[in-house]
């Protein structure tokens, strides 16, 4: 198996679901130490003063007329609730003006640590200051207690954040981000509305009813060709017929590297875990070739590799899965999760449920799920989302349940051929353009930044 970093799957989802430019930045002079602002803008001696923000580092790499600026804001455990103490997130920014806009972005999940601007803040000419989500990467309150990982928490982090930056950027604020991060950039909508000027959400999910699930199935049922389709399922099936060859082969890899499967429990269930997910994550992150999908007669090494690459094997092992307990947790008590086809696989399974939330979180940690929290915001985004603009892949099953825009000055892109990693240029050339023009009068429509 190649190797894999969880940097590396971290920074795929990122670049790949945000609007992130995901070129080589350009190599630009720049400071790895902190020095003064003698004969420049300020900006460094600006973030100084900002109360409880920490300048970590500045970084090389920015693109002309950009500094990157790694930093770390003090904020409360529990919003609610001063006493229980504070934890330090991680921000990043991208800083060219302080009269230009502002682009407030998040994956999710970790920090992006590379100096890569979305597409809002390129299009916008703007700064762009990243929020890491609570409990990922460095952004981890001191105790292993989950209880304040919510939606709500996360959005008033994100409501400080703003706060806090705007005696730096007073010009329009524009909030983006894809997947989970696109999810968290409309969960801080529903709570603060007003924080900033509008959103850009790409291929965010929206699983209203955790009990009904039937979307997915209905989506992944009806996507691509039969052909396809069936040809995804009899790679599964084939998978799970040389089970016992396919697990020794990926117990072999976590013993060459020292990973275990304590979490989710053994290798066995981690492959079948991953074969349930493989249709999903092939239409997801693919391009829907059949041509890649392995036949009955391809050896085990071959179909070995396709599951590798398909379902990504390694994320179900310990060193990565235990980055993301946070991230099914949060599936596990608010955000809901998906439902996988078995009629074709019923035969093979060992492992009831195994896709569910808790196979990822262990069994000390408690998880009660909050049947309110996904209507409300659904409501919220039909009733009185404003200014929201959501860009979908038609071929993408993740948001086979889209939001469904219903405020004033918001709507729902699609763009035909494109999967979970959708961008701007998939959409059509008038989709285009009317995106593109919301951003910019959303964002007061300002003059092209100059070089």
């Amino acid at each position: 198996m190649r190797t894999w970093t969880r940097r590396r799957l971290l920074l795929s989802t990122a670049t790949g679901a945000a609007g992130l430019a995901v070129t080589a930045p350009a190599r630009a002079a720049g400071r790895d130490r902190l020095g003064d602002d003698s004969g420049d803008d300020g900006i460094l001696d600006a973030l100084r003063a900002l109360p409880g923000l920490r300048v970590i580092e500045e970084r090389t790499g920015a693109e002309p007329g950009y500094r990157f600026f790694v930093l770390g804001l003090r904020q409360p455990v529990d919003h609610t609730d001063r006493t229980a103490g504070t934890f330090e997130q991680r921000l990043t920014l991208l800083h060219t003006g302080t009269d230009r806009p502002t682009v407030l972005f998040t994956t999710g999940y970790d920090a992006v640590l590379t100096p890569r601007r979305t597409e809002a803040a390129i299009l916008l000419g703007g700064n762009q200051l990243q929020v890491e989500h609570r409990y990922f990467g460095d952004s981890r309150p001191p105790t292993a207690d989950y209880t304040h990982l919510t939606v709500r928490q996360a959005a008033d982090d994100h409501h400080r954040v703003v706060r806090l930056f705007r005696t730096l950027y007073p010009g329009a604020w524009i909030s983006t981000g894809g997947s989970k991060g696109g999810m968290a950039s409309v969960y801080h909508r529903r709570f603060h509305p007003h924080d900033v000027d509008g959103t850009v959400a790409y291929s965010a999910p929206n699983n209203v009813d955790d009990r009904e699930d039937s979307a997915y199935l209905r989506f992944l049922a009806r996507v691509g060709t039969a052909e396809t389709r069936a040809a995804l399922e009899r790679a599964q099936r084939e998978a799970l017929l040389r089970r016992a060859d396919m697990v020794a082969r990926y117990e072999a890899w976590a013993a060459s590297t020292g990973d275990t499967f304590r979490i989710v429990g053994s290798a066995d269930k981690a492959l079948e875990i991953a074969v349930l997910r493989a249709s999903f994550m092939f239409w997801q992150n693919g391009t829907g070739d059949a041509a890649a999908i392995p036949t009955p007669d391809a050896s085990t090494d071959a179909l070995y590799a396709w599951l590798e690459d398909t379902a990504l094997l390694p994320v179900y092992a310990d060193s990565v899965a235990r980055d993301f307990i946070p991230y099914f947790y949060q599936l596990g008590t608010e955000m809901g999760y998906l439902d996988a086809p078995t009629h074709h696989l019923a035969d093979l399974l060992r492992y009831p449920d195994a896709i569910q939330p808790r196979s990822f979180v262990p069994r000390d940690i408690p998880l009660r799920f909050d049947a309110t929290v996904m209507p409300d915001i659904d409501r919220w985004v039909r009733r009185h989302g404003e200014r929201l603009l959501f860009l979908n892949g038609a071929q993408d099953p993740a948001v086979a349940e889209p939001f469904h825009p219903g405020g004033r000055d918001s709507r729902t892109l699609w763009a035909p051929d494109a999967n979970h990693h959708v961008s701007f240029d998939d959409l059509s050339a008038a989709d285009r353009a009317y995106a593109v023009a919301t951003l910019q009068r959303w964002a007061g429509n300002p003059r092209p930044r100059a070089e």
